[in-house]
């Protein structure tokens, strides 16, 4: 089973007429920069207490926000030592479990590095077939430069779990499989399993990544797809979802967030990207709803899906023209530009953080925008509309 992984993190509200402290403010992956001469000192509190300051003042005049990328580590800056405004993506005393982790370059760890910047202890499930390499590299330290974090030191995996998620537990394992020689060595890494081990290491966890997707298929139009092809997709790109929660929400704490990875292909039509994978995409999302109100209800978990734009990992390669659909993103997204795994990540340590703690059974789009357009602004029959387009 293959391993896919799914705009900077940029946590700003503006309104009019409010202007902040004459210091910088590093939050997530936004700087804030007011005009020192108009200074207001807003009151901000959440039940989560992130940040409060002087109270709120009357008769002020607004102020340019300036708004600049950098890195995730939230960090707080003053001249005066005054009270600053500032929204910190702060997981200290977190554990996360990313199951999807098998190389560098990929979603999934994007999403770790982010919550490892952010303070979390990183858990990871790989596929089994992949462990060894994985490990391996990780040893040797041809992660390293992919392991740099914000603060100079490098990212940290407490320990790597061998995973197959399409496999609930022992039961459900054919014989073939039990003696591939690509399993031999390892145990204990299905579903239950490796929830079972993870709570005798450590107890809990607070983060939950859903990063895998599998389509045996994926390159056959959908009328030329087989039923095993179809039902392959679902089970190991959505079902495995649904059974990764299942097992893993006794382990969650309250207040805690679950986190997938989804396509566009889910809602709109994506010719090649067949075998089925639309269709678990689309269940993936559906159950994201779903699975929402039962984990909120039950456990008071956060369950949402970030849909991101087109990457060009490993595993995507797969699919066999991921440098075509980068290509048509940058020319028909409002942000003509490159997607990267970091902006992913970003997005899944806000969804992890107390800041969203009122987002759940969402689809989060990070695709530079082109999940809203409605045409292919490239195509010659809007030539002479002289629409504006970053050449560069």
């Amino acid at each position: 089973m293959a391993a896919t992984v799914a705009s900077s993190l940029q946590l700003m509200a503006a309104r009019p007429f409010l202007s902040f402290s004459p210091g910088v403010v590093k939050a997530g992956a936004a700087i804030l920069c007011s005009n020192p001469k108009t200074v207001l000192w807003p009151k901000l509190t959440s039940p989560c207490n992130i940040s409060s300051l002087n109270p709120f003042r009357h008769g002020f005049r607004s102020s340019t926000v300036k708004f600049i990328k950098v890195v995730t580590k939230a960090m707080s800056e003053s001249n005066e030592n005054k009270p600053v405004s500032r929204l910190p993506i702060d997981l200290k005393g977190k554990r996360a479990f990313i199951a999807g982790v098998a190389d560098d370059n990929g979603y999934g760890w994007a999403i770790a590095k982010s919550l490892a910047a952010a303070g979390a202890e990183i858990l990871v499930g790989t596929w089994v077939p992949a462990l060894n390499i994985f490990e391996t590299s990780l040893r040797r330290g041809k992660f390293d430069e992919s392991r740099l974090l914000p603060d100079g030191s490098l990212m940290e995996i407490t320990k790597v779990y061998p995973l197959d998620a399409i496999f609930d537990n022992l039961d459900d394992v054919p014989e073939d499989i039990k003696t591939n020689k690509r399993y031999a060595g390892s145990s204990k890494w299905t579903v239950q399993e490796v929830a079972e081990s993870v709570k005798q290491d450590f107890r809990s966890i607070d983060i939950l990544v859903h990063s895998l997707a599998n389509g045996p298929e994926v390159s056959k139009p959908l009328l030329d797809t087989s039923r095993k092809g179809y039902l392959a997709a679902l089970s190991a790109s959505s079902y495995s979802h649904v059974s990764l929660l299942k097992h893993f929400l006794p382990l969650m704490n309250p207040g805690g967030s679950s986190i997938s990875l989804t396509y566009i292909a889910s809602e709109r039509i994506i010719p090649g990207y067949g075998g089925g994978m639309s269709s678990a995409k689309a269940a993936l999302e559906s159950d994201t709803r779903v699975l929402a109100f039962e984990a909120g209800r039950k456990h008071k978990i956060r369950v949402n899906a970030i849909s991101a734009g087109p990457l060009r990992s490993r595993a995507a390669k797969a699919i066999g023209f991921i440098d075509m659909m980068i290509e048509y993103s940058k020319a028909n997204a409002p942000l003509q530009k490159e997607l990267s795994a970091d902006e992913v990540g970003n997005t899944a340590a806000f969804l992890a953080s107390p800041l969203a703690s009122a987002i759940t059974g969402a689809v989060i789009y990070v695709d530079n925008g082109l999940n809203a357009m409605g045409i292919g602004v490239d195509s010659p029959i809007f030539k002479d509309l002289n629409i504006p387009s970053d050449k560069h």
